[in-house]
């Protein structure tokens, strides 16, 4: 039993505290596609109404990115993610109670503040506690259980539904959400030597030196090395979530009136991509540190995920638009949306890498291309659909997307740290290594011991 015990590492307890997040939050997010239709029907609410409500929540959401991850850094992700998720769980849970439009718009507002911070303060809290070989699993396995939480959330809110009213669904899920944040203040701490329960050799396998959360906590944001660095992570992560957003809002529209599928119909097929990304956000992680482990390359292990899973979406994304089985469609999607979550735990990985410290600003500059996409992309997608009468046209515009994610993604360079940019820093005073930093912040050339390399080489 003693050895049992020993072996379920505090930080495997934090992570399944986290994945419990990522999972509730999740279906937070959107259970009010779900009960839309009930709440039109009881409120008396036109179609641009209701859009209003399901639109309130975007904003904030990518407001907050860059945000949440400051006060994260600045503050602690313990403090940071209680507040967030304090205002998450009580708008889910007065959502139950709203009465009217205005009332709606202003508690999906609410959750867009708490939840926009959430995963970049996340991101941050892994910083100190995961070591660089399980980082992609950690990202992996966190955002596996959000797509879960996407893909039960039509059957789990529905079956509330059925017995109670969607009211009750939101209370439910509100009181769900505070319970996870006395969960979360009895079992985190902002680093291994805060928690009573970390033995010396765990901290040792972690890599976290004493102090070093004290110290980051000190140091000023430098902003506009993190700019540097995380621009071409952004615009990457732009593109993936432009084709993801798609998914999670054109979907079931595409099926039904592209595909023929009825509505009994749509909840299988729907569900059937959001599942296929559970698998792929864990196996993308997974293979990830493995490929570290192997090699020892970091940016290999990276990049090689991020160029494999938006090549994989995109080769499977071409065929579904001509081919003419539906069934054969909803596969093809499924493999395309597969490979395209293979890519997200990289993603969030990414700030982790290059920002360290930084983690959780660097996380909500990666994820605010995330959150712009989610603007942007559902109402050009809807505009095509409009105006061309068909669905190729805008899926073949989020293919070609997909094709400038995985040219960008070649350049992303995770040798390139904000902290080895601070090193030079110290070494050869800021006008000069600014000048430095700057050459070597492009994509075009990489500068390295005063030697020219070609960029694509990323395999090194």
């Amino acid at each position: 039993m003693k050895q049992h015990a020993q072996r379920v590492k505090t930080r495997h307890i934090i992570l399944a505290v986290m994945c419990l997040m990522y999972f509730i939050s999740y279906i937070d997010r959107v259970n009010i596609a779900v009960a839309g239709p009930l709440i039109r029907h009881e409120m008396g609410l036109s179609a641009v109404q209701l859009g209003l409500v399901f639109s309130a929540f975007a904003y904030p959401y990518a407001v907050m990115q860059i945000i949440g991850g400051w006060l994260s850094d600045k503050f602690g992700p313990k403090l940071v993610l209680t507040v967030l998720s304090l205002i998450w769980g009580a708008a889910t849970l007065a959502t139950g109670f709203a009465g009217s439009v205005a009332m709606l718009v202003a508690l999906r507002f609410a959750l867009g503040v708490g939840e926009g911070g959430a995963f970049p303060t996340a991101t941050r809290a892994f910083t100190y506690w995961m070591p660089v070989g399980e980082r992609g699993f950690a990202q992996g396995i966190t955002h596996s259980f959000a797509r879960l939480g996407g893909a039960i959330t039509p059957p789990l809110v529905l079956a509330v539904v059925v017995a109670g009213g969607w009211r009750d669904a939101f209370i439910l899920l509100g009181i769900a959400s505070l319970m996870w944040t006395v969960l979360y203040l009895f079992v985190f701490t902002n680093s291994p030597e805060q928690n009573r329960r970390v033995t010396p050799e765990e901290t040792a396998e972690i890599g976290y030196c004493k102090g070093d959360c004290d110290r980051a906590k000190r140091q000023a944001t430098p902003w506009r090395k993190l700019v540097r660095r995380m621009w071409l992570v952004t615009f990457v992560d732009f593109c993936y979530g432009w084709l993801l957003w798609v998914y999670l809002t054109w979907l079931p529209s595409y099926l039904k009136e592209s595909r023929g599928f009825d509505l009994k119909q749509l909840a299988l097929f729907t569900a059937l991509p959001l599942l296929a990304g559970v698998v792929g956000d864990t196996l993308g992680g997974v293979v990830s540190d493995r490929l570290y482990k192997w090699t020892g390359r970091l940016r290999f292990a990276r990049c090689a995920v991020l160029v494999t899973g938006m090549g994989g979406s995109l080769i499977f994304l071409l065929p579904m638009v001509s081919v003419a089985n539906p069934m054969v469609a909803v596969l093809f999607l499924s493999a395309s949306f597969f490979f395209l979550e293979i890519t997200n735990p990289v993603l969030w990985t990414l700030p982790l890498d290059i920002a360290g410290k930084y983690a959780g600003t660097a996380g909500g500059m990666m994820n605010t291309g995330f959150g712009i996409a989610g603007m942007v992309s559902p109402v050009v997608f809807g505009y095509l659909i409009q105006h061309t009468g068909s669905y190729n046209v805008p899926f073949l515009i989020s293919a070609g997307l997909l094709a400038l994610g995985i040219v960008a993604a070649l350049f992303i360079d995770t040798s390139r740290t904000v902290e080895a940019d601070e090193e030079r820093e110290r070494r050869m005073g800021p006008e000069e290594a600014g000048a430095f930093a700057f050459l070597d912040s492009m994509p075009t050339v990489q500068l390295e011991r005063h030697t020219l390399r070609r960029p694509l080489r990323w395999w090194r």
